[in-house]
């Protein structure tokens, strides 16, 4: 291979190790505000239009999914996620979010059922409307809330703006996705349901391996 081949190579490759090496507890930025730049729409079928406006990533209300699939590799344990989210119409989940979880994917859950059952799919085969971490948050249209989750080994918990509204121990236990297409979102994604969602801010940082409860 030639030295201008060699050098090509190593550049392409510099995004992927910048990624990889993110030093614990610094935010990095997933969404440059203006492009699905290092996102894919999932192939949901039925699904809604996926676009990018006023710094935000709007999904349209699907058939009834639509969402969008990070493209390079992400941590499978012991890392934060946050970002802004809105429901602008419909009543049902508007930024679910999947993420990995040691050799297997979960999601939050964010305003299901109905529109306002907050949990985890899946702990132990059970759903998040029907194990321990369900919990009832009434979302308004049109409000943009911060959401946050932090993935370890032993515990999983998320706030929506300043409230905790997950703390389960998860360690030892069968953590899963809930049957369908919502797979088509892992290894880390954001789905909607049958309501037009909008994102923006999203961030991700690495944890130190053994992170203080808070």
């Amino acid at each position: 291979m030639s030295f201008s081949a060699v050098r090509l190579a190593i550049l392409a490759a510099l995004p992927a190790l910048a990624f990889a090496q993110t030093a614990p507890g610094a935010w990095q930025s997933l969404f440059d505000g203006k492009s699905l730049k290092g996102w894919r729409e999932t192939p949901f079928t039925g699904r809604g239009p996926v676009r990018v406006e006023n710094g935000a990533i709007v999904l349209g209300a699907g058939k009834p999914l639509t969402g969008i699939t990070f493209q390079n590799s992400f941590p499978t344990v012991d890392y934060e996620v946050r970002v802004e989210a809105a429901r602008l119409e419909g009543n049902d989940f508007f930024a679910s979010i999947t993420f990995p979880y040691l050799d297997s994917y979960c999601t939050w859950v964010l305003g299901g059922w109905g529109g306002d059952i907050v949990g985890l799919s899946s702990i132990d085969g059970w759903d998040a409307a029907d194990n321990e971490t369900r919990t009832y948050f009434e979302f308004e249209n049109g409000r943009w809330y911060t959401l946050r989750l932090q993935v370890t080994e032993e515990r999983i918990r998320a706030w929506i703006d300043e409230e905790r509204v997950i703390n389960v121990e998860v360690g030892g236990r069968s953590i899963g996705l809930r049957y369908g297409e919502i797979r088509l979102s892992a290894p880390f994604g954001f789905a909607s349901y049958a309501t037009t969602g909008a994102l923006r801010k999203i961030e991700y940082r690495v944890l130190p391996s053994k992170q203080a409860p808070r």
